[in-house]
């Protein structure tokens, strides 16, 4: 482990870029986030599987935020593939709280992102097919995305599914298994590992499961408390394909036990 210092490597291109990023909402008076600043690189054939560390109010979910273009910081820049945030490159994003739209099927759901496009509704409904089929839904296309016509996994999928459609190089996710039961948030744990073996996707994921981040993470960033700052990057050198037989390797109980005692030491705790 060694203090974050943000510098890049030349091997590879930034796909998400935060650059100095503060954030205050009394005029400067108080800063929440302040001068942050986050690489995520694109590494070709594999992707990028970044997990997001902290204590609550560090500003965890705020980043994520920044990077869909849901809020802007109050300094600084925040690129995508080396362009500033905009409708032509804006990347969405999977919520804890189940975000579909009840009054539509979980394939309308699924193929919004490419109705906005003005792809017609043939097309985009096969190519969410494809997803659906990916992700374990097919069969429940034309139901309500709605609970409990869904259980809470399955309304997770159709938000994975609609993201994955809309951009599968870029997924942002805002502790998206949160409020699932231990069984479901494993088979999640294992689908999304799997969706980023396939497409390589850049995936930036914020969570406060230690042992979650661990199991998914290529990386790990931990931020500091308000003002928050990242201070640490861990590498998880772990096998990139990973299963359940993973959780059972030394090796990953030693890494968990040292991402936990440097979230003790960042806390202050």
């Amino acid at each position: 482990m060694a203090q974050y210092n943000n510098t890049d490597n030349p091997a590879f291109e930034n796909i998400i870029e935060l650059k100095n990023i503060s954030q205050s909402y009394d005029g400067g008076q108080n800063w929440i986030i302040e001068d942050l600043s986050l690489n995520i690189e694109d590494k070709p054939g594999q992707g990028q599987f970044a997990c997001i560390l902290g204590m609550s109010g560090s500003g965890k979910s705020t980043l994520l935020r920044y990077i869909a273009g849901l809020q802007e910081p109050t300094k600084g820049e925040v690129l995508i593939k080396g362009k500033p945030v905009s409708d032509d490159n804006r990347v969405s994003m999977v919520f804890q709280q189940y975000s579909s739209l009840p009054w539509m099927t979980v394939l309308d759901n699924v193929g919004l992102a490419l109705r906005f496009k003005g792809i017609s509704k043939k097309d985009r409904d096969l190519k969410a097919m494809e997803i659906l089929e990916l992700v374990g839904l097919a069969g429940h296309e034309k139901k309500f995305a709605q609970y409990p016509t869904l259980s809470g996994g399955q309304l997770q999928r159709v938000a994975i599914a609609r993201s994955l459609l809309a951009n599968p190089d870029i997924l942002l996710m805002d502790e998206p298994f949160g409020a699932l039961d231990i069984r479901t948030r494993i088979q999640m744990q294992d689908l999304l590992s799997e969706i980023w073996e396939k497409f390589h996707s850049t995936i930036l994921f914020v969570t406060h499961d230690i042992s979650e981040a661990v199991y998914l993470g290529d990386d790990i960033y931990i931020l500091k408390a308000q003002p928050s700052k990242i201070v640490e990057k861990i590498e998880i050198d772990l096998p990139l394909k990973r299963n359940r037989e993973t959780k059972r390797d030394p090796r990953y109980t030693q890494i968990v036990h040292h991402v936990e005692d440097t979230m003790i030491k960042v806390s202050g705790m």
